[in-house]
């Protein structure tokens, strides 16, 4: 039987930028097609600290204030909104964040992250923990578009579902292929899971570029490992370790400028670099992408990808325990952005508990 939900229930609430307290507030009610979820776990995202902070994304991540963020959750159904029919109260969920408007032309070509509609409401899009309310609370509302059944997967490794997806699009993104070489720049969250993804696609090798204990993970689910603190150049490293050819995929995980210049340097001729983070702007040689015919890919979240890892993750052809390296209490909030932020205690993904 289910608990009776109450009026209200403690939420994060940014006040202003890189201003947030735990606040009663109402709990949300689900509107059409929509579900109200039990948050069981919700882990911080690397985009989660600029969102807090209010400054890099002004006026977009979140559009204003009072706003409670966050995305990577998962939790139990406990109502439905009206027409709502694919789920009932009980079931365990994981989210992804986006919900196109259905209707645009990239949401009817399945590519609804990138919603022609994106940030109005009234159009029915969500972008949730960015633009629309997250899930950093004891409840959340979500589109039923927007929630995966997880079955009996633990709620800390199933809000990693949203993270791996994005992983799986960027894999998918830079064609990765049976006998191929990859790399992989920048061991977090993402690109341990872009790791575990590449090699679950048969590659030969996969190589990750990092330092210190994400490094040293990486090398425990299967990586050859490229200290970069050590090696100083990560590129000759690759290119010596390929037999001077370089790599068939690059997939840039850090962000940095820095690391997308090396992904360029490190492939071989005719060879793919993934872009999957932000890394701001950076300069690119294009004779070099055009002499070598070098596609370079941006990434962008994880269209229909959640259901395929979510099976990855059950079947153990993803490993995601090894990765979750903090938990705290919702009260807690503070200190577990500190320790994500500042990397402290050999963090990777933290989780937060409601």
């Amino acid at each position: 039987m289910m608990a009776a939900i109450p009026e209200t229930m403690n939420a994060l609430v940014l006040t202003g930028p890189g201003a947030f307290e735990i606040k009663q507030v109402a709990t949300p009610t689900p509107g059409p097609r929509e579900a109200l979820v039990r948050v069981g776990a919700i882990a911080i995202c690397g985009s989660d600290p600029a969102i807090v902070e209010g400054v890099k994304f002004k006026g977009l991540w979140p559009p204003g204030y009072p706003f409670t963020p966050g995305h990577e959750w998962a939790g139990t159904v406990v109502a439905l909104g009206d027409g709502a029919a694919r789920f009932h109260p009980g079931d365990r969920v994981a989210a992804e964040a986006h919900k196109g408007c259905g209707y645009c032309r990239n949401c009817m070509t399945g590519r609804y992250q990138l919603c022609e509609n994106y940030g109005n409401a009234a159009t029915g899009h969500r972008h949730y923990g960015f633009t629309s309310q997250g899930g950093y609370a004891e409840y959340v509302v979500a589109s039923e578009h927007a929630i995966h059944n997880v079955g009996d997967m633990p709620f800390d490794e199933a809000t990693n579902v949203d993270t791996a997806a994005t992983a799986l699009h960027a894999v998918q993104r830079g064609r990765v292929a049976v006998g191929e070489e990859v790399c992989v720049f920048g061991p977090g969250a993402v690109g341990l899971l872009c790791l575990q993804l590449a090699l679950a696609s048969g590659v030969a090798r996969c190589f990750v570029v990092g330092r210190r204990h994400r490094l040293k993970m990486a090398v425990e689910l299967g990586a050859v490992a490229v200290d970069y603190e050590q090696l100083g150049d990560p590129v000759a490293e690759i290119r010596r370790l390929t037999g001077g050819r370089g790599v068939d995929v690059a997939i840039d995980c850090a962000g940095k400028p820095a690391t997308v210049q090396q992904s360029l340097a490190a492939v071989c001729n005719g060879g793919r670099v993934v872009c999957a983070g932000f890394a701001g702007d950076v300069e690119l040689s294009l004779t070099d992408i055009v002499m070598r015919e070098i596609d370079v890919l941006g990434v962008r979240a994880d269209p229909n990808t959640a259901e395929e890892v979510i099976r990855l993750i059950n079947k153990g052809s993803i490993r995601i325990g090894p990765m979750i390296s903090h938990r705290f209490p919702l009260s807690d909030f503070g200190a577990a952005l500190e320790t994500f932020s500042k990397n402290l205690d050999n963090a990777i993904k933290v989780v937060v508990e409601p």
